[in-house]
């Protein structure tokens, strides 16, 4: 069995020892077939995906030549299995189980997660478990071609959202004041990510820091405006609404508005979860 990392540095493991794929076209090409694990791989995709507009001459054996070398370090790995690396008439397939490949064991269980019926304390310790096999970007942060570009988009998508269920969760444990620190160093990396301002005021609100909540909002309206031009959603200026009156909805809890994202509401009438 070997186990292939993408959330991080690329590396491939095994009892025989581990993988790093040297050079920017193994990497691609790797990326490539990780990124469609089990799904066959057409030629042409993968020749865009390695040279983009400049294939050298005689691509397809240039390919071939790539395909070749990263299937004999994956027989090494695991000599007395059979070959993973399967060539096809019209592209290459990687053979790639679920549990051997650590994106896929985050996506599967962020999934379960989501429809999972537990305690809040329990989901967030469930949660937190699944973060942590992320050990830095997907793909360690190597943009590669439009597969894995698209790909690591979508991977990073499903790590937000994993920490907004994280953080609905913590707020309805009761734990606001630990997780203030965490949602404050998530805005320096993605100050527009509304959600993750949301989850703030209300953790500093319930922390008796209503002050301190109001500025998480007016630090988004001066954002917007000076980089963009633009002011904060309806959903955001109900937030500071519910702040200035002291709504009780921000001190309420609702384990059934949990991963539910905010929407504009009367007044009165603010969804928040946790």
């Amino acid at each position: 069995m070997l186990n292939f990392r993408i959330l991080g540095a690329i590396e491939i493991g095994s009892p025989a020892g581990s993988l790093r794929p040297k050079g920017a076209l193994q990497r691609a090409l790797l990326m490539a077939f990780l990124a469609n694990s089990c799904k066959l791989v057409p030629t042409q995709t993968l020749i865009d995906e390695l040279w983009d507009c400049n294939p050298p001459d005689r691509v397809e054996n240039a390919l071939q030549a790539h395909v070749s070398r990263l299937r004999r370090q994956l027989v090494a790995l695991e000599p007395d299995s059979a070959p993973r690396l399967l060539t096809h008439p019209s592209g290459y397939r990687l053979i790639v189980e679920d549990d051997e490949l650590d994106i896929a064991t985050f996506l599967n269980g962020l999934d379960r997660l989501r429809q999972q019926r537990g305690t809040a304390a329990e989901i967030a310790r469930e949660t937190r478990a699944l973060l942590a096999l992320w050990r830095g970007p997907a793909f360690g942060g190597f943009t590669g071609g439009p597969i894995a570009q698209a790909a690591a988009g979508h991977y990073e998508e499903s790590y937000l959202s994993a920490l907004e269920l994280l953080f609905d969760c913590e707020l309805e444990n009761g734990n606001h004041q630990h997780i203030v620190p965490e949602l404050r160093r998530l805005l320096v990396k993605h100050p527009y990510k509304e959600r993750f301002r949301q989850q703030l005021m209300v953790a500093l609100y319930r922390a008796g820091r209503q002050a301190d909540a109001l500025d998480v909002y007016q630090d988004l309206r001066h954002q917007l405006s000076d980089d963009l031009g633009l002011t904060p959603s309806p959903i955001m200026r109900e937030y500071e609404r519910a702040v200035l009156e002291q709504d009780p909805v921000l001190t309420s809890v609702d384990p059934q508005s949990r991963g539910i994202p905010l929407t504009p509401a009367p007044r009165r009438q603010l969804h928040v979860s946790g």
